[in-house]
């Protein structure tokens, strides 16, 4: 155990007691937000970040632990347990050398090495394995026998040669010194399945195609395994099979000789009919896991900023889920995004009722003093905008185009039907619609993050891996901008930092049944909100307006008595202090220092006093496409254009300038410089400028540019 924490510290180059008390507080029902947040004098100020890699790489050590563990007892049961291989095996530290060790004692199926050991030519195989010289036709001679298993001296030597080369394919030099040929010399071949090139030809770059494997990037090795899953493509992975065959060689041929001669050949047989079979099976394995964290990072970076984009705010919401045969639908939200209204109103072709779809809004934004205006950007999105534009409102209001992906999956889904039991779902979907511009945050972990259309190859990845990853994405969130009681859904408060579901289902019950909670004290009163609870969560729940101003901050009750005393030093309130930012400047954290509170911590409290439940996401700002740019057919060569970032992947970003089919500017234009990663030039919802450099309108594929926009 103790060996493990000092690995994996040498591994992530941080002090052992930060591993130990990071896995104590885990083990102990810690979430990562918690112990990152309020437990910084504990880990020495480590982020979600490293204590997620922390935790992650205990787990493999106790799974490989569990390996092994397996191993020992099987072979132990066996009776072929010695002390220097359970020396070997304890020495392990990856899950390769345990089975490379265990490989020889695995219980087999039927093999040609196993037949020819129960003909008796185990022996005779050894005596060929020496490379002695001997009369080997005298040899094998000897091992025909009556029973006409063995028949003549090619059988008997062809059988000697099978059990050599499933030794060869079991020994763990050859092995691991194989592997790391394979990991670092193989080449990924893709070709198209003969016939299938037309129905494949969204593959046909990997028609014909090779490249060194580690250095295909992921999204490539992903389109090109989902090919082959299709039936499109064959794939096969495998250095240069004469730098194989010497390598075997070097370790099994020992002389010059009729005996060496048959390991010669039993070590060709042995990688073309064993190891290189496998080996292109663990590389597989190795570079598909390698190519599926990356996708599932990207997955996680994309939503990760999706989710902080910057909310609008408490603003009186006026939505629009645009259409045209079947009219859009409009509602309006209060401030705290409750439905007020709605109706549907046909602008468009075919109805054309123009004017009386602009008067029901100019009422509404009247009647209601809406002060924003939101728009989906699917079909008739573009259409609707400039309609709106259109119209000469009695006050200013904010028009914004906002992304609807996964609007739809809501207003489909068990939360929107309980929410909005008598709507129809397009009325639904334009509530959300209208919300996650409010917040965005709030109204996108209603929504399952697959459906966020922020992904890349999310269907070919593993989804247990792809799902957790997600899960935390979306907590780390959470809890990172906080959450309000009084107003939040069930979906929003189960995120929180130790709560899920079925407690926040309970919070809303003593919600609906009590009334608003008026201070972090009233969580003691929820059914099952035990201690351990409170301590995990109630520094990432705020109150808006209770009587004790630090209920809205993210200190937590645990400190309180810190800033009581902070007060108290300086003859003020707590109020006060929060209030004067003179008052705070006479501070001298140094002085608060005790056993359990540290200057981490206190440094935290001061800034959540300078800015009280301060919001982490950056400010709103307004955008607008080109209002002469409404369809692909507009779109010509050279023109740039404003667009906004709608997806990152390795091979570059994807840009909405307001067509309804998002452009790829490619990596190599997005800048003057290489690039290796496109998160460092743009991030998710960037408001940027783009050139058009190709359209292709049969394929409906826009390719832009960065670069040079004059």
């Amino acid at each position: 155990m103790n060996n493990h924490y000092q690995l994996i510290a040498n591994e992530l180059k941080i002090k052992y007691d930060q591993v130990k008390n990071s896995l104590d507080l885990l083990n102990s029902g810690a979430t990562v937000p918690f112990i990152s947040r309020y437990r910084k004098e504990a880990t020495g100020s480590l982020d979600e970040v490293m204590i997620t890699q922390i935790r992650d790489l205990y787990q493999k050590w106790v799974e490989l632990d569990k390996r092994r563990a397996a191993i020992i007892d099987s072979i132990t049961e066996q009776g072929k347990m010695t002390p220097q291989l359970q020396t070997q095996l304890e020495a392990s530290t990856t899950l390769s050398q345990l089975e490379d060790i265990y490989l020889p004692y695995r219980p087999k199926r039927k093999t040609r090495a196993t037949v020819a050991i129960d003909k008796g030519l185990e022996p005779l195989a050894k005596l060929i394995f020496k490379q002695q010289f001997i009369d080997l036709k005298k040899a094998a001679q000897s091992y025909i026998n009556q029973s006409k298993e063995v028949n003549n001296v090619e059988e008997a030597l062809q059988g000697a040669r099978d059990i050599i080369a499933e030794w060869i394919s079991e020994d763990i030099k050859v092995r691991s010194t194989l592997r790391e040929k394979f990991v670092r010399n193989s080449t990924i071949y893709s070709r198209v399945i003969k016939g299938k090139e037309d129905a494949g030809s969204k593959f046909e770059i990997y028609f014909k195609s090779e490249e060194p494997l580690w250095k295909a990037p992921s999204h490539r090795v992903l389109a090109m395994l989902r090919g082959e899953e299709e039936g499109f493509l064959k794939i096969t992975i495998k250095p240069q099979d004469e730098l194989a065959l010497n390598l075997i060689r070097k370790f099994t041929v020992k002389g010059n000789n009729s005996c060496s001669q048959q390991v010669l050949l039993a070590g060709e047989d042995s990688y073309k009919r064993l190891l290189q079979p496998q080996m292109e099976t663990e590389m597989r394995r190795f570079y598909k896991e390698k190519a599926d964290k990356e996708a599932i990072r990207v997955f996680g970076t994309n939503l990760r900023q999706l989710l902080m984009s910057a909310p609008l705010g408490q603003k009186t919401t006026l939505a629009i889920d645009p259409g045209f045969r079947t009219g859009c639908k409009v509602v309006v939200l209060d401030r705290q995004g409750q439905l007020l209204n709605h109706d549907t109103i046909f602008p468009h072709p075919p109805h054309n009722e123009y004017q009386k779809s602009s008067d029901l809004l100019k009422k509404w934004v009247h009647q209601y003093q809406v002060e924003a205006i939101a728009i989906g950007n699917g079909t008739a999105g573009r259409e609707t905008e400039n309609f709106v534009r259109m119209i000469p409102f009695n006050h200013p209001v904010t028009i914004v185009m906002v992304d609807e992906s996964g609007a739809s999956i809501y207003s489909a889904s068990e939360t929107a039907r309980k929410e909005f039991p008598n709507l129809d779902l397009t009325v639904r979907g334009a509530i959300s619609i209208g919300r996650r511009l409010m917040d965005p945050l709030a109204e996108l972990v209603k929504i399952d993050p697959k459906s966020l259309g922020v992904g890349q190859y999310q269907h070919d990845v593993n989804q247990t891996w792809l799902q957790n990853s997600l899960q935390e994405v979306v907590e780390s969130c959470v809890n990172n901008v906080g959450v309000e009681i009084n107003s939040s859904s069930t979906e929003l408060l189960s995120y929180v930092s130790g709560i899920g579901p079925n407690l926040a289902n309970n919070i809303i019950e003593y919600r609906n049944e009590n009334g608003p909670f008026q201070s972090r004290d009233d969580f003691h009163k929820i059914p099952r909100f035990g201690p351990k609870t409170f301590e995990q969560a109630a520094g990432f729940l705020r109150i808006h307006g209770a009587e004790n101003p630090l209920d809205y901050s993210a200190v937590h009750p645990e400190s309180y008595e810190v800033v009581e005393a902070m007060a108290s030093h300086l003859n003020s309130s707590v109020q006060e202090l929060m209030a004067q930012e003179t008052l705070q400047k006479q501070i001298k954290i140094e002085q608060f220092v005790t056993d359990k509170v540290g200057i981490p911590t206190l440094k935290d409290i001061m800034k959540e006093l300078a800015k009280p439940g301060r919001d982490p996401r950056e400010a709103f700002e307004q955008f607008e496409f080109d209002p002469n740019i409404n369809s692909i057919q507009d779109l010509v060569i050279g023109m740039v254009l404003p667009g906004i970032v709608t997806n990152i992947t390795n091979f570059g970003c994807f840009v909405d300038v307001g067509v309804h089919q998002d452009g790829l500017v490619h990596v190599s234009q997005m800048a003057n410089r290489y690039i290796s990663d496109p998160n460092d030039v743009v991030k998710l919802r960037d408001q940027v400028m783009v050139k058009v450099v190709d359209v292709d309108l049969d394929r409906k594929r826009i390719s832009l540019s960065m670069k040079d926009l004059s």
